[in-house]
């Protein structure tokens, strides 16, 4: 049995990748097997940049 090494990546590797799939239209599945990860792992950072960008709608003034 082969042990399993957890690898760590930098956010802008992870930011580049979610870019792939948010931007330039990749499968989530193909960049991650592209890039050999995993598609969850690539969910999850999807996930989780798109909960840390700011809500695109603009803030209407009721003044």
């Amino acid at each position: 049995m082969t042990k399993r090494t957890n690898r760590s990546y930098t956010e802008e590797f992870k930011q580049e990748v979610v870019a792939l799939v948010t931007e330039q239209g990749y499968s989530v599945l193909k960049a991650a097997a592209s890039l050999g990860i995993t598609d969850k792992l690539l969910y999850n950072w999807k996930a989780k940049f798109e909960t840390e960008q700011p809500c695109n709608t603009p803030i209407l003034n009721s003044s």
